[in-house]
């Protein structure tokens, strides 16, 4: 049997056991300090050691998973934790709160694996959102001093290049795109470019008679639903998501896709920050996001399957079975 390579090794043994334990460790314990912050016991710094403590491992792990120098980067978040504990410098808390968000919104999309069949699909962007979730109360515990608007825009832009420079070296370059992944991400930045300049031409310019109706349908969502959804996450980043790993079962151009899907997990990532909404109703807009994005989603891939895929429910069944494009494990190495 010919000896493999150490490079080969990792691939083929991945991202587990030990430092995967480890990892998840960390973040719970985390997410402990957070809680007991919360009540509050322990000391005053214990919020800001947990938030520490989750940008660590998430740095580590978006480090292992896109083949970078996840020890390195893992020690350097760490080092930038321990100098905000040190000075507790506005500015630096500051900083460190809109990388940990970056960081947990392109994680999200990069732990996805391919999705054959819808329902897939959905857990898919379920165990995304989930990992935006934690990073939001990370970056809740650095306490930053920020302009909210500013914060959502700075963090989005990251999240959007952190993930495009990944899914580049994924996606073979853009000659990788091919016709329809060409598409498709054209698609997405124009829905990305009319959902954030609709938003920003309606704030500045919209007539009072206009901006007061919309308001009208987000106070009753408010009142009687008790939140209103995210539209950034609604319309593009759980629809992309969905598509985009149903997509990478059957082509890589299906990580151009997923690259959007940052546009649901940044707000998720963020959603804590705003400090005029309660956590139940932050909570119960990434829920309703999360449900009308994936009935979204869903309608996109019939749609894709309508046009592109085999006609009858016998192909279908075999089309699904031979859907299995190969990509390392959710634990293991993508590069």
């Amino acid at each position: 049997m010919p000896a493999r390579s150490p490079g080969r090794l990792r691939a083929a043994l991945g991202t587990t056991g030990l430092p995967v334990l480890l990892a998840v460790v960390v973040v719970l314990a985390g997410l402990g300090c957070l809680a007991a912050a919360l009540v509050p016991v322990g000391p005053d710094q214990l919020g800001t050691a947990g938030s520490v403590a989750i940008a660590a491992a998430y740095t580590w792990a978006l480090s292992a998973r896109t083949g970078g120098r996840s020890l390195f980067y893992a020690a350097l978040a760490v080092a930038v934790g321990v100098a905000v504990l040190v000075t507790d410098e506005p500015w630096l808390r500051t900083g460190a709160a809109v990388v940990t968000c970056a960081v947990a919104a392109v994680l999200g999309v990069m732990l996805t694996v391919p999705a054959v069949r819808f329902v897939a699909a959905a857990r898919e962007c379920c165990y995304a959102i989930l990992v935006a979730a934690v990073g939001a109360v990370a970056t809740l515990g650095f306490e930053p001093s920020i302009t909210l608007l500013r914060f959502e825009y700075v963090t989005l832009v990251l999240a959007f290049l952190g993930c495009f420079g990944v899914v580049y070296r994924l996606g073979a370059g853009l000659h990788g795109l091919g016709r329809r992944g060409a598409a498709a991400v054209l698609i997405g930045c124009g829905v990305l470019a009319l959902v954030l300049a609709y938003a920003e031409l309606l704030r500045r310019y919209g007539t009072p008679g206009l901006v007061e109706q919309l308001l009208d349908g987000v106070r009753w969502s408010r009142d009687n639903l008790g939140a209103f959804p995210r539209p950034i996450e609604t319309l593009l980043g759980v629809p992309a998501l969905a598509w985009g790993c149903h997509m990478r079962a059957r082509r890589r151009q299906g990580w151009w896709v997923c690259a959007f899907g940052v546009a649901a997990t940044t707000p998720v990532a963020s959603s804590l920050m705003n400090p005029s909404i309660t956590v139940l109703e932050a909570g119960l807009s990434v829920l309703y996001g999360l449900v009308v994005g994936l009935v979204i989603g869903y309608a996109v891939i019939r749609i894709d399957l309508a046009f592109t895929g085999p006609r009858g429910s016998r192909a279908r069944r075999a089309e699904e079975a031979s859907a299995l494009r190969p990509e390392p494990a959710r634990t293991s190495p993508l590069l």
